[in-house]
């Protein structure tokens, strides 16, 4: 079954991945250890791109799912910009120094609304 709605946001956010990807090769391109932690910078951009790599592909998973079970591709959408907009806005707000920043909390609130979003949306529509 195709899933073009969460094709476009897995892509969108593919992309956003490969940004905090190559945040964390010039990081320890500059001096870092090939390895394990370095300075701050490299810690942030460390943690930024392991941050996203915890919660995205399963919340991509769940948004899959909602469409495969024949969800609105109005809440299908929603899911999938609400959690494009978080995981856009969460690295501004990850920092060495300040553990409560607005746009941590704004990432990260966002994308665990989109995922108890969509896993109660999928309880309805399993038990419906």
């Amino acid at each position: 079954m195709p899933l073009p709605i969460t094709s476009i946001y897995a892509a969108l956010l593919t992309l956003i991945l490969i940004v905090l990807v190559g945040a964390v090769g010039r990081a320890r391109s500059h001096g870092g250890p090939s390895l394990g932690p370095g300075d701050s910078s490299l810690l942030v951009a460390d943690r930024r791109h392991m941050n996203f790599v915890e919660s995205v592909p399963f919340a991509v998973l769940l948004i899959a799912l909602v469409e495969a079970n024949g969800g609105p591709k109005g809440w299908v959408h929603a899911l999938g910009a609400v959690l494009l907009v978080a995981r856009i806005i969460h690295p501004f707000g990850l920092d060495a120094k300040r553990m409560n920043t607005a746009a941590r909390g704004v990432g990260a609130g966002g994308t665990f609304i989109v995922m108890l979003a969509a896993a109660v949306t999928l309880l309805w529509q399993a038990l419906r």
